[in-house]
């Protein structure tokens, strides 16, 4: 777990990434024990409450669930969630650009769909 201190993502929202990126990789599995805040902090050298910030902002979107006295757990369906916010992020931030910029140049579907097969390699 690194940290970006010069990135404009702020802090916590790296760190919240850090646990999705564990969760999608299958590092961490649903009912397994996540990072406590302490350890983030010390690995990360972060301000515990920046953090906690970032597992809240999991709680919250319902990736981690708490255990009361044993800390947090990764929620069941927890990455199916991570998936499809992923997957929402990414047609935003480059589909929807590449899409007009395909119209702008009248690229049809196919022009389109082949720029893709060619560059795609899974």
């Amino acid at each position: 777990m690194e940290v970006d201190f010069s990135a404009d993502v702020p802090i916590f929202l790296q760190v919240a990434e850090m646990i999705e990126n564990a969760v999608l990789s299958g590092a961490l599995q649903e009912d397994e024990q996540a990072p406590s805040t302490t350890e983030i902090s010390v690995r990360c050298k972060i301000n515990p409450a920046t953090a906690l910030k970032g597992i809240t902002k999991l709680v919250d979107e319902g990736v981690l669930y708490k255990k009361r006295g044993l800390g947090m757990y990764v929620a069941k369906g927890a990455r199916q969630k991570i998936l499809e916010k992923r997957q929402r992020q990414f047609y935003e931030k480059y589909m929807q650009p590449l899409l007009h910029e395909a119209k702008k140049l009248e690229l049809s579907y196919e022009q389109l769909a082949e720029m893709l097969r060619r560059g795609y390699t899974p």
